[in-house]
């Protein structure tokens, strides 16, 4: 079967992981306009890119699940509402959900992240330079979950180390690797500091309120390690790439800095042409076709939010950051359906404010030319820095 699959799907074939770390969207673009969905021995699996069955797939979560002890975030830390599908997975989501919504989300984290980023910001503007995944982007995300979770105690130092661990292991594990050893060290300090946190029930203690329901200790950690990816590692990386973005096409910055009100729709544009989390996982619960491939039961299926989101049958010059597009919104990278990422508001809110502060505090704010930044990686796509300079 493996080879009939070789055979039928070339240019699958030829996409090696390491190409699709470093610079995807050429392999994309081939494979979205000739193999929409194609079969890539490199990932083991199939590699949907284009955004109709993209939407397909994570709409039905009965015949692609995530439910499946194959599935990489379920190897790091055990089942959470990120691998699990039906009532289980509701189960698990909702406590963390409700917090999340739009309304809570301004009344409860407005006047933090306001705080925490006049703070970052404030710090760096003397310098004239600075580096801003790892001195803003990185320090506010970690804030804000820190903040989020209850983990009062527990400095931003060891959160990042914890992550960075999670967002190691899951890398290397979806490349076909396996994950690194610190990552059971990083997985026990958590649950100590869950616990500590449960137990403490400060008022407002997301992971205390998520406890005192049918959940046990070992699924708020679980869940706690999943907030973590999606509040720290995707949201550090849409700051930088929103920066980036921005910065580096000057006439945009232009548009941005004339019109403020135009910087939502820049966010938008932004994750759009570059999604921080490009790839979601999906198992397939049963035999059938998914854009005309003969997809098995059993079989990964890898949709590539990078690819659905420069479909240009949906967005027109799919390659262009536009901040005027009118319906850069449409774009995938929270994903879609029963997993839709529940923190968007939130991440929306951390890069809305980042952005401005720089935009605002910060005169002259451009790339540094002797330090040219891309963003890389195969699942979690940011650049490894980005630094700036302003006039002083």
């Amino acid at each position: 079967m493996t080879s009939d699959l070789t055979s039928r799907f070339p240019l699958g074939t030829s996409v090696t992981a390491a190409a699709l770390e470093d610079d995807p969207h050429p392999h994309l673009a081939r494979l979205r306009e000739r193999e929409p969905v194609s079969w890539l021995p490199a990932l083991g699996g199939w590699l949907v890119t284009a955004r109709g069955p993209a939407l397909e797939v994570m709409r039905d979560a009965a015949a692609y699940t995530v439910d499946d002890p194959r599935f990489s975030t379920a190897q790091v830390v055990g089942p959470s509402m990120l691998s699990l599908d039906g009532p289980v997975h509701t189960r698990h989501r909702d406590p963390f959900a409700r917090p999340f919504r739009p309304a809570r989300t301004r009344e409860r984290f407005t006047a933090f992240v306001e705080a925490e980023t006049d703070r970052l910001v404030g710090a760096l503007a003397p310098a004239g330079r600075a580096e801003l995944r790892g001195e803003l982007a990185g320090p506010l995300a970690v804030a804000v979950v820190t903040e989020a979770l209850g983990l009062h105690g527990v400095d931003a130092a060891t959160v990042r180390s914890w992550y960075g661990a999670f967002v190691e292991a899951v890398s290397a594990i979806t490349a076909g690797g396996t994950a690194p050893a610190r990552t059971d060290e990083a997985y026990r300090l958590l649950s100590t500091a869950v616990e500590e946190a449960i137990s403490a029930a400060r008022p407002g203690s997301l992971l205390a309120e998520a406890a005192r329901g049918d959940l046990r200790t070992a699924d708020v950690v679980a869940n706690a390690a999943i907030l973590m990816f999606g509040g720290i590692d995707t949201t550090e990386g849409m700051i930088a790439n929103a920066a980036l973005h921005l910065l580096g096409h000057p006439d945009q910055l232009r548009l941005v800095l004339d019109d403020p009100e135009l910087l939502p729709a820049a966010i938008e544009e932004s994750l759009r042409l570059e999604p921080a989390a490009s790839v979601v996982d999906r198992y397939a619960a049963r035999d059938t076709e998914l854009g005309g491939a003969p997809v098995r039961a059993g079989d990964l299926v890898r949709v590539s939010i990078a690819g659905a989101n420069r479909d240009p049958s949906v967005f027109p010059s799919p390659d262009r950051f536009d901040v005027r597009r009118r319906n850069a919104a449409e774009h995938l990278a929270f994903a879609h359906g029963p997993h839709f990422c529940f923190g968007a508001h939130l991440a929306r809110l951390e890069a809305r404010t980042a952005l401005t502060a720089l935009l605002d505090r910060l005169p002259g704010l451009r790339l540094d030319p002797s330090r040219p930044a891309r963003p890389r990686g195969l699942v979690f796509r940011k650049p490894e820095r980005l630094d700036v300079l302003w006039d002083l």
